[in-house]
């Protein structure tokens, strides 16, 4: 429907039947909803009620505006450390928390604009700056810098060290020191244990839920406040305010700078989801449209005390093996947690701060890709080094620092592939239709006095030198080419640098005697030459339109015939 929300949409054509689906999802939902929200929250150096206010307002938002049935948005373990790491830096040293918020809020409201005016821009391409071997090292990273980070809260206390070297440092200083509570350590601890083992023996059980509410019982029975382990307390009751961020004109720099790199993570993130779940449900997907639907929720959640926000694969799992058929499975989870802070703010007062380190901690185990990055050590090596270096700039530089590096690091491997791409000799292989590529066909045969040449990339300022130095290269054997055939196919572009260049290799080759011509060559590449005024270097006949049109013309001027590849080739 033109101009509806795709939501409201959804919700004109609701069917009864979905009605009770929807609602055990929600609340099945709701329930990991929670202690991941508060989780998430403090993993990103924010009070735990911000992660339900963000719960809250995404889950809102997303069931107006969002294009997906059944996409779960909250708050996500892979953004907490991106927001901390924008944040922190710019709190007081006293640690205000008002301000942190404050921030969080203003982060939000920008990574929303940053959303939805790429969407508006069809800019959703922006998430393949990522490839997948970088993002699985900047995942890796993630994991191990969350991991760290949890430690110190797991075993009930706290550092103010930044960076996993200097965590792990203050850690290790700490606990020589005695700092080590040992009633948090084992609900901590105990809390990893029965939540990874729920997740593999019984995955249908929600294992968050049960070890919170184990937790919560522990607590109040062994009196663990006493025992030195700090608790979340008594959440602030009533609906979330509304807030319009009071931040200052310093922080606006460093606030769009991390806006930026959790923009491109969160796309990323969102379009790999929405894809995944479309593929399962039968949907479409509409990455612009989700860009949008996104940056609405980051809005949304920025205007009452929330902090940016993504998708999420695992919540979204759930709600979806729950029953869940429209976004109303949001709008009841939306609902109960409203329900949780006006009628039961104190439901979680007595929930230990280690057990919501072992949720975090759990999410970053889920966020490492050990088996990935073995896949590609043993498929392709360079991608191996690409997923390590991405590793290391997370682990040493910093999560900011780290996405910048996967980014650069993706766009540089494209430009290496494209600057130094596959070439190779073709040959005709008897019983095969075509010309082959010699490495693959060793004992293809070739016709003396033609070099059949193909070079896998556009040629553009970057190669076009390379693809020079290839040409001459073949064209210096013993004894030499009368003709260098190129198979053009592959040659999508021809810039003005690669012209110059084809224009002084045909002079040079031409005054060795050697002709240099193409072969299906495509129309607009061919407009182009001929706009760059290449033509008037070339003859008319250095232009075929198929490899065999241009092999036979070769062989009628020449005589050639034939030899197999074992055989020294010499012209007739």
């Amino acid at each position: 429907m033109p101009g509806v929300p795709p939501g409201l949409a959804t919700l004109r054509g609701y069917r009864r039947e979905w009605l009770a689906k929807d609602v055990v999802a929600g609340v099945v939902l709701t329930t990991l909803l929670v202690p991941q929200g508060m989780a998430y929250a403090e993993l990103a150096g924010l009070p735990p009620i911000t992660g339900l206010y963000t719960s809250v307002l995404c889950l809102l938002a997303y069931a107006v505006a969002g294009p997906s049935r059944i996409l779960v948005l909250g708050p996500d373990s892979s953004l907490g450390p991106m927001i901390a790491a924008t944040v922190l830096p710019l709190v007081v040293a006293d640690g205000d928390s008002g301000r942190a918020v404050a921030l969080a809020s203003a982060l939000a409201l920008m990574v929303g604009a940053i959303m939805i005016l790429a969407g508006v821009a069809r800019l959703g391409f922006v998430a393949d700056l990522i490839s997948k071997p970088t993002m699985i090292g900047y995942m890796n990273g993630l994991a191990l810098t969350i991991l760290v980070g949890q430690l110190p809260k797991l075993c009930g206390f706290s550092t103010d060290a930044d960076g996993v070297i200097d965590e792990v440092g203050a850690f290790v200083r700490a606990l020589g020191d005695g700092e080590l509570v040992a009633a948090a350590l084992a609900v901590g601890a105990g809390g990893i244990v029965l939540i990874l083992l729920l997740q593999r023996l019984l995955p249908k059980v929600p294992a968050v839920l049960v070890m919170v509410v184990l937790a919560i019982g522990a607590a109040v029975a062994f009196d663990l406040a006493g025992r030195g382990v700090r608790m979340v307390g008594r959440l602030p009751e009533g609906f979330p305010p509304f807030t319009v961020p009071d931040i200052r004109w310093d922080d606006v720099g460093p606030l769009v700078a991390g806006a930026l790199g959790i923009a491109v993570v969160s796309l990323a993130d969102a379009v790999s989801n929405a894809s995944a779940f479309a593929a399962r449900t039968g949907q479409e997907v509409r990455g612009n449209g989700e860009m949008v639907a996104i940056g609405s929720a980051n809005a949304a959640a920025g205007l009452f005390q929330g902090f940016p926000l993504s998708t999420s694969g695992s919540r979204t799992a759930v709600a979806e093996r729950a029953g869940a058929k429209t976004q109303l499975t949001g709008l009841v989870g939306a609902t109960l947690i409203l329900l949780m802070l006006v009628l039961l703010p104190g439901l979680f007062r007595n929930l230990p701060q280690p057990a919501l380190a072992a949720v975090v901690i759990t999410a970053s185990l889920s966020l490492a890709d050990v088996a990935g990055t073995a896949r590609l050590w043993r498929q392709r090596q360079a991608e191996f080094w690409l997923c390590i270096a991405a590793f290391l700039g997370v682990a040493l530089l910093g999560v900011l620092d780290g996405i910048a590096i996967a980014v650069g690091l993706s766009i540089l491997n494209v430009f290496r592939r494209a600057w130094w791409p596959y070439r190779t000799v073709l040959g005709r292989v008897p019983g095969l239709e075509g010309y082959h590529d010699v490495r693959s066909h060793p004992g293809a045969e070739h016709l003396p006095g033609l070099v059949l040449l193909r070079f896998d990339a556009p040629l553009f300022f970057a190669n076009a030198k390379s693809f020079r130095d290839e040409v001459l290269r073949h064209a210096r054997t013993e004894p030499p080419p009368r003709q260098i055939l190129i198979a053009a196919e592959p040659v999508t572009d021809v810039d003005t640098t690669a012209a110059d260049v084809l224009e002084e290799l045909d002079e040079t080759l031409e005054e060795a005697g050697i002709a240099l011509v193409f072969a299906e060559l495509k129309d607009p590449v061919r407009r182009k030459i001929e706009r760059y005024g290449l033509t008037r270097t070339f003859a008319p006949d250095a232009f075929y339109p198929t490899v065999e049109s241009a092999v036979a013309a070769f062989r009628a001027d020449s005589g050639a015939r034939w030899a197999a590849a074992d055989r020294q080739p010499t012209a007739e």
